[in-house]
This record gives C-alpha cells, structure tokens and sequence, in this order.
C-alpha cells in the first residue's frame, strides 16, 4: 500500500553489541544479512524437509528465501520468551482443538464461559475465544455477484442515455459488477467444463493401463515400457505420459487432483454466482446495516462438523504461532503468541461490516497485531473497514494484510481492504503492511505467479508458495497464496512486538519493510508474462528476514 517516501535506514556493515533496553529484550552481536547477489542459485530441487520448512530457511546459508527464522532463533532469540502479544486472526475461522494449536487460543478472561452472559461488558456473549460473525453462514456470493442482483431490477437493459445524473455513479457500479460477473462466471464454467473432459478421458485410460500393468500407480519408466497393441492404447499411453510428466508421475495423484479442481469449480458455480444464494439469512442481520451489531455466536470453529470451511483460517493461525518444539507437527513463525479467533471470512466474499467490526473487537480486546488473509475488488460499504482501520492505528495495532492472488499490478487496480485515499497519493494511516508472496525459487521464479504487486501498494514479500501448516483436525498441508505469506509477517512482528513492546505499530511495520533483504534481479510477475526487477515491486523492495528485523528494532528501541 502506498506510504509517503523514506529514504531506508543504513544497517549495511552495522554490528550491534548492545544490550536490550527492558528484560525481555535479547542481547544482540550480530551483523545483517546482505549481498545475496553474490549468492549461487540453488539448482536442486528441494527435499521433503527442505519445502516442508523453506520459510524458516536463511538465504545467505541455504539458498532458500526463507525468512531466516532459524538463524534468529539460534543466534538472537535462544531461550528468550518475551512478552506476550494477542494476534487476532480474521478468517474463515480456526480449529482450536488442533492438537498445534490448542495451547496457544487467546481465552477471554474477563468472560465466564458458557453462562449466556455478558461478563465483560463488550457486547459480545459468552466470547471466550473471540467471535463468530458469521453465525452458521458458510456458503456466499462473490461481491459482484451481490451487487449485479441488487442492482438488476433498475437498470437491466437500460440505455446509459436513460440514466439519471443522481443515479449514473451506481449505473457505472452495476455495470462493473455486471461486467465482472460474466467474466468470471463464464471463467469457471469452462473451466469445470474442461476439468470434466479431462476426466472423462483420463478415467478409462487410467483403468485399461492399470489392468495391463496389474498396478494403479505406475511409474514413467514403467508405462514407457509397456506395449500399446493398439490405437486405442496408443492413445491412453500418451495422454498418461503427458500427465506424468506435466503434472504429476503418479496418476491416482493426478486424478485427486482433477477430481479437487472440478470440486472447487463446481461449487463456485453453486455458491459463488448464484442468484438464489441468500447465505445471510441464517445470521438473521442485515449486513448493510453497521448498527445492526447484535448478530453472530460464540463458536469461532464455525458450524460444519468436518470442520472444511476453517482450513484456511486454521493453516493462517498455525503458520503465526503453531506451538513450537513441542514434538507435534510444526513450529509456527512465533514463539510467544495468544491467537484471538474472528470469524468473518465465508466461502465467497467477506461483508464489509463483518470486517469492520471485527477490527473493532480485536482492538477493543487487546490485539496487537491483526491478521487479514482476505480480500475483493468491490467494496459497497468501504468507509466501514476504513473507519476501523484508522480505529486501530490510533490504538497502536499493527494490521497485515494479504495483498491479493490474481498476479495484478496493484498500481492499476484497487483491492480491499487497503489503507490508501481513494484517488490520493496518501495512506489513511500508518499501521497496515500489505504482503505479496514468495516462490520457494532464489532467482527470476522468486515472486509467485499470482501474487498481486505494486511499487506503491504492496509494502514487502513473504514465503506464500506451498506452505505447510495445521488443517482441521489435527492435520497439516500445503497451501499457497499471499494469504499464507501474510501470516508469515504477523508472525515476525509478534516476535518485535514481544521482544519489543514499546516500539510502535508504525515502528513495527518500518522496521519489517527496511530490515528486510533485496536483489537486483529481474523476476517475472503476472503468472509468470511479465519482466520485472524486484526492487520495483513494493514500497520496500524487499523480503521480510526477521534475523535483521530484531537487528533494527534494537536499534530503532535505542533511538
């Protein structure tokens, strides 16, 4: 997001030998990280380990554009715990029986659980882990598609001529919705339409070469060498040859993936553009209304008993502050961290009310940094979550934000939530970092295709490209987007936050943005179509290291 020009403090050649300035800060002697150009690129493909846990790995050691985690741990940080800091996570929401997460679930102590009450006196009962606005709403319409409905019944068909001066600027939103809709409706029709095809074919050639080679999961050596007596089976060798080696050498692999893609498109179809969806009905509020707050519940896991519909709320939580050296699972970015769970975020857009408010209780109940994985590219009720934004930046609450996953220039295309004027060069505060995602590859492949970018709307980049972390259920699996990589950040800000408490959100957020480490290299943006250097695609130009973040902050706590 756009933020008015600095010029970086200097911390090339700084070597720090000085004492904290309270108990929790760690002592530091360490020199940053720097000079990666000089660094040779990594040309091995990375082990099971090494992808499991890239963003913690240090470039300058591993090769890795990690965010030198471990190095920090080890060298900075050691046995040091620090305060500890509420991280308010807005999302589909989070299962927090998980066994890597269940320890670290903010509890309102102020509240007595479960006796319909409202002890503490925020407006919420019974809210002992945070709260759920979306009651027992799963399933929503994109924006567009809200808005496209609405708007129909007065200006289906009309001519722009017809069109009242009073009435022309929401004529203009119609037809953006409309125009949108279409676009992606037709989109994800052909998509599942292609995805179907392809099963159609795979399915029996996958069936008559098992039968041939007496096993389902065949190697390419093997179907290389297996005969093919007729065109028939010519053809099913070469289309499972292509799949093994464009998608995946398994074929059952392969096949669950196909079968998960044409899930995903399917149920878009049925929720995401449906006209007959009314999922707000079952909350019983009207989401247009910013007064009408008393709405939502208490189970922050949400309704569904598979528990589907909090995975990405649940790998967000675990990514900040899954418990770490605990022997289970995974060790998440932050060591000393309470997860306040906000439930907002459904499958489909998020309501701009829902976001406001959530802000606002997170604030209310003592979150210092707010994580926001989501976003749209219509908003009907922006002032709401601008309002709330600016809430939190005059109580000194650090928000990250996840940029956006379409690979677009953000210099040309406005998103939301963000914390920019609309139509002005300057922020609306000074508390929002905004985060694009990293690719695992040190070299032109370390953007991920579709992480959104932009000079003066994207602040920083983060490991976002196959990130393993918790899932329901005491499971744990990749998944990809700048939603992941924002997590990432809030972690590495808790830890300053932690270590240093009076350093500002605003301090926070300018000691992850300059600390952060570069290359002069050119990357290629826009799923991959376009050239350019990375220094051009941020505010910073940098990658979040949290080895020289504590660095800076112990210098910025000394000032």
């Amino acid at each position: 997001m756009q933020i008015p020009f600095f010029k970086p403090l200097l911390i090339t050649s700084l070597v720090l030998s000085l004492a904290g300035c309270s108990s929790t800060s760690p002592s530091i002697l360490s020199t940053p990280i720097e000079n990666i150009d000089e660094l040779p690129l990594k040309i091995v493909p990375l082990t099971d380990s090494q992808l499991k846990y890239w963003g913690e790995a240090d470039l300058s050691t591993d090769t890795i554009p990690g965010m030198s985690i471990n190095k920090a741990y080890e060298e900075i940080i050691k046995n040091k715990t620090g305060t500890s800091v509420i991280v308010a996570v807005i999302d589909s929401g989070v299962d927090i029986t998980h066994e890597d997460l269940k320890s670290v679930v903010w509890i309102n102590k102020d509240e007595i659980p479960n006796n319909g009450k409202d002890d503490d006196n925020n407006g919420y009962i019974d809210d002992i882990h945070g709260w759920n606005f979306l009651g027992d709403a799963v399933k929503e319409n994109m924006e567009y598609t809200r808005i496209y409905k609405r708007l129909k019944p007065s200006y289906d068909n009309k001519p722009a001529s017809s069109i009242s001066t009073a009435n022309r600027e929401e004529f203009a939103l119609y037809q953006r919705a409309k125009a949108e809709y279409e676009k992606e409706y037709n989109e994800t029709l052909q998509s599942r339409d292609q995805y179907q095809q392809i099963k159609q074919q795979l399915v029996p050639a996958h069936a008559a070469v098992s039968s041939k080679l007496g096993k389902e999961d065949y190697s390419k050596k093997e179907l290389s060498a297996m005969p093919a007596d007729t065109d028939q089976m010519k053809n099913y060798k070469g289309m499972l040859m292509q799949i093994q080696n464009n998608v995946n050498e398994s074929i059952p692999e392969a096949l669950k993936l196909l079968e998960e893609g044409l899930t995903y498109f399917s149920e878009r179809l049925d929720s995401h553009f449906n006209f007959q969806l009314d999922g707000r009905a079952v909350v019983g509020d009207d989401p247009y209304d910013i007064t009408d707050t008393k709405y939502g519940n208490n189970q922050v896991s949400g309704p569904s008993k598979d528990k589907e519909d909090i995975k990405h709320g649940t790998h967000v939580a675990g990514t900040i502050a899954a418990k770490r050296n605990n022997n289970i699972g995974i060790n998440g970015v932050a060591n000393n961290v309470k997860i306040m769970v906000l439930r907002a975020v459904p499958d489909g857009d998020e309501y701009d009310k829902d976001i406001a408010l959530a802000i606002r209780y997170a604030v209310d109940n003592g979150a210092k940094i707010i994580n926001t994985s989501f976003g749209k590219y219509f908003s009907p009720n922006p002032e709401w979550v601008t309002d709330a934004i600016i809430y939190a930046a005059e109580n000194d609450v650090l928000i990250v934000n996840a940029s956006g996953n379409e690979g677009l220039d953000l210099e040309t295309k406005r998103v939301y939530p963000n914390d920019q004027h609309p139509g002005a060069p300057n922020e609306i505060s000074d508390n929002v970092l905004s985060i694009g995602a990293l690719n695992y590859e040190y070299g032109s492949g370390l953007i991920a295709g579709f992480s959104n970018y932009g000079k003066t709307n994207v602040d920083v980049f983060a490991p976002g490209v196959k990130i393993w972390s918790t899932t329901p259920n005491n499971t744990y699996e990749y998944l990809q987007g700048t939603s992941m990589a924002a997590p990432a950040v809030s972690g590495v800000a808790a830890i300053i936050r932690s270590f240093y408490p009076k350093l500002t959100a605003n301090q926070v957020k300018q000691v992850i943005m300059n600390s952060g480490i570069s290359t002069n290299a050119t990357v290629l943006v826009g799923e991959g179509k376009i050239q350019k250097k990375f220094k051009d695609l941020s505010v910073s130009g940098n990658m979040v290291n949290l080895y020289n973040a504590l660095i800076l902050a112990d210098k910025v706590s000394k000032q």
